[in-house]
């Protein structure tokens, strides 16, 4: 094993010494050291000698590999300072001329608009909790009062897999899910992807983002859900806004709202991403259903709270003035560059 090492070490230093650039260093390493280097085939080897050669046999691999790693290094030093003294002796090689700037990634603006969601309800002291995007029918729709053959179904036509789950169609299946978990008072928000087997437009994708939010304490009123809606808007977007609460209907609220802003893209004088209205559809929110409530394992006569749920890709949209939904899954980096 010895004579066999010192041969390898003497031709591989050989071989090292003669490299006449990086290129031909590196197959030399990779000849010597690589998965199927000669040094590597002698390590492996070693399992076959008998047991009392084995600890000897394993030092000097050793230090014929660490040799021929020192030797390497060195050498690629000297090969690169080389490189370098020869490019700066070429005529037509410009040393003023600036280098070529590494790619840096960066957050997707829909992430982005997310965080800062989350810092600002994380400052109000709520939880922020994941739940899956893969959902049952009971957390999706029956225990957030969405019967089999309620009508609210039809609007949130959804990919249905083999085994009877589903994709989510939206983050309120988290409402349960955090009702379960945590024992009241306590307040949360839920963010993450959901998806909808629907037309795709300006202002609508199939898949999206969300964030739920969920209050449950005693004696909840619609002005606790006003109060932190218009903190958490005046944060994301740095301004007052304006903003309009109309009645809407939820089978998971009672009394349910919808909660609109006046569209940042074309200051209320109607484009295609508020449908001509002026008024953007942020959020539909109101006070929990007390059915949802019993869902949730909690007592209606004690217990009470709001509930909303917001669009991160849309307010995403208005906070950088994006005017078509579909570009944030496009993919394509002449757009996602800009932020």
């Amino acid at each position: 094993m010895r004579t066999q090492l010192d041969e390898l070490k003497t031709h591989a230093l050989a071989d090292i010494a003669n490299a006449q650039d990086t290129a031909a260093l590196r197959d030399v390493e990779v000849a010597c050291l690589g998965r199927k280097g000669k040094l590597t085939g002698v390590l492996r080897g070693i399992s076959s000698l008998p047991a009392e050669q084995r600890p000897l046999a394993g030092k000097l691999a050793n230090e014929v590999k660490k040799a021929l790693e020192a030797a390497i290094e060195a050498r690629r030093v000297t090969l690169k300072d080389r490189e370098q003294q020869a490019l700066l002796r070429d005529e037509e090689f410009d040393i003023t001329a600036p280098g070529q700037k590494p790619l840096v990634g960066h957050l997707h603006p829909v992430t982005q608009v997310q965080y800062h969601v989350e810092d600002v309800f994380r400052s109000m002291g709520f939880y922020v909790l994941d739940y899956p995007e893969v959902e049952t029918d009971y957390y999706n729709f029956e225990a957030l009062n969405i019967p089999k053959d309620h009508p609210a179904r039809d609007m949130q036509d959804t990919f249905w897999l083999t085994d009877g789950h589903l994709m989510r169609t939206h983050t309120s299946p988290g409402q349960i899910r955090a009702m379960e978990q945590f024992a009241p008072p306590f307040k949360a928000v839920f963010p993450g992807r959901c998806f909808r087997y629907e037309t795709v437009d300006a202002s609508h994708e199939h898949t999206f983002y969300q964030v739920e939010g969920l209050m449950i304490d005693e004696d909840i009123s619609v002005a606790h859900l006003i109060s932190s809606m218009k903190t958490l808007l005046t944060q994301i977007f740095e301004r007052d806004m304006n903003v309009r609460l109309r009645p809407g209907y939820f089978p998971f609220v009672e009394p349910g709202f919808e909660l609109d802003i006046r569209c940042l893209m074309c200051g209320g004088n109607g484009c295609s991403v508020c449908k001509r209205s002026g008024w953007v559809e942020l959020m539909p929110c109101g006070l929990v259903h007390p059915n949802v409530l019993r869902f949730g394992k909690l007592d209606p006569a004690k217990w009470s709270g709001w509930a909303f749920g917001l669009g991160l890709s849309r307010m995403a949209m208005m906070k950088f003035g994006i005017d078509d939904i579909r570009l944030f899954l496009g993919g394509d980096l002449r757009f996602l560059t800009q932020f």
